[in-house]
């Protein structure tokens, strides 16, 4: 088999960058797999090469075959200038976050994020003195008006967690550079596969890798993937920060990448052909889901996006709390859970109320957030279909 190298990656297709990206059989005997490497402790020949670093590897906190592997496998799909791995979605947040802020900066962060992505800010940024103003996601190039001397950082997230907003990311983008802010994006559900971070204007692009990119509910991961000009600032602070994550993570996460081009577009046909049948029923007032036409959000996704994944909601009929649990509580197929992206479907009850402070949450009934598995589509319809008879039954007066 003849060596590629990483300049020709670059050329290939995605699927083909998947497969092949981080991978040379010829260095380990011809197995397809990097080899899984454990250790804390490299040592070197010399006292010349131990004090000079003559080496690539010096500690294994600071990088080993496996890690390098992956991150370069990541580098080949997202076309960054460097990756750092983390132990979970919520640390790639904090990395990417703390890499670009210091005590007296303020911080952009769009009102719809992730909920833990919000506790970090009000309970941990706070403390370091970086102040947060939560901003409305429709406010496209409006984000002039909130930028302040200090504003050093604006985050983003698309679609909204839970409630699915569309942000113009390339005007926000835009704006930011134009003042010296850094931008940053949770990439989560479309991945690079489905959206170009780098492309639109992101400087650090961040993935809850326990998602998709794992894609098997068995790992806790994150990646934060920079531009050439934030990758400096993001590579100092991981590790100084002292930051690793195990090597059986990462080979976790480096099973499940190569896969994810074919599983994520599984995901995507399963769920819009369940969000559009979940659209014609009488019990679901909106389906929040940025790829169906009667999205508000729809527009920008097809301008900017290439797909979408397994991750929609839906906003029901108004009943009592006993109707949401009744549809949820006897489902065959969707399991009652917090995480998703991985090869089963999941369903949550959800309410943002509480914890949106630029913008109001009022949909005009309760919502519940699906995500989409693998499993046949007539299965998961049915199962939804007797979830929202039990729905029905419990929601008439």
């Amino acid at each position: 088999m003849k060596r590629i190298s990483k300049s020709e990656i670059a050329t290939f297709g995605e699927n083909t960058r998947l497969v092949i990206g981080g991978r040379e059989p010829s260095d380990y005997h011809g197995f397809v797999n990097p080899p899984v490497y454990h250790g804390s402790t490299v040592l070197a020949p010399t006292v010349k090469d131990l004090l000079g670093h003559t080496q690539r590897y010096a500690y294994g906190r600071r990088g080993t075959p496996t890690s390098d592997a992956f991150d370069e496998a990541m580098r080949a799909l997202d076309g960054s200038a460097g990756v750092v791995t983390c132990p979970s979605g919520l640390s790639a947040v904090s990395t990417a976050l703390l890499s670009c802020l210091s005590a007296g900066d303020h911080l952009l962060m769009v009102d719809t994020t992730y909920l833990p992505t919000r506790n970090f800010c009000d309970r941990v940024l706070t403390r370091l003195n970086i102040e947060t103003t939560y901003y409305d996601p429709l406010v496209g190039a409006g984000i002039e008006q909130l930028l302040r001397p200090n504003t050093r950082a604006v985050y983003l997230e698309a679609p909204g967690s839970q409630s699915f907003e569309m942000q113009d990311i390339p005007a926000i983008a835009g704006i930011a550079h134009k003042h010296g802010a850094t931008v940053l994006l949770d990439n989560t559900w479309a991945t690079p596969l489905f959206f170009d971070a780098f492309g639109h204007g992101v400087d650090l692009s961040i993935q809850a890798g326990t998602k998709y990119i794992v894609g098997h509910s068995d790992a806790m991961f994150g990646v934060v993937s920079a531009s050439r000009k934030a990758w400096p600032a993001l590579k100092a602070y991981y590790g100084d920060s002292g930051l690793c994550v195990g090597p059986d993570d990462i080979f976790l996460a480096m099973r499940g990448l190569r896969t994810l081009g074919v599983r994520l577009r599984q995901h995507q046909d399963s769920a819009l052909r369940v969000a559009r049948w979940l659209a014609s029923r009488p019990e679901v007032q909106h389906v929040l889901h940025p790829a169906l036409d009667s999205d508000p959000g729809h527009a920008i996704w097809k301008r900017d996006f290439k797909g979408s994944s397994g991750l929609f909601s839906i906003i029901l009929q108004p009943a009592p709390d006993a109707a949401v649990a009744a549809f949820l509580d006897e489902l065959k197929f969707f399991g009652l859970g917090y995480s998703w992206g991985g090869y089963e479907s999941l369903a949550i009850p959800f309410d943002c109320k509480e914890y949106r402070t630029a913008t109001d949450w009022n949909p005009g009934g309760p919502g519940v957030r699906l995500h989409v598995g693998l499993e046949d589509v007539a299965d998961l319809i049915a199962d939804l279909d007797a979830g929202l008879a039990r729905f029905r039954a419990l929601s008439v007066p």
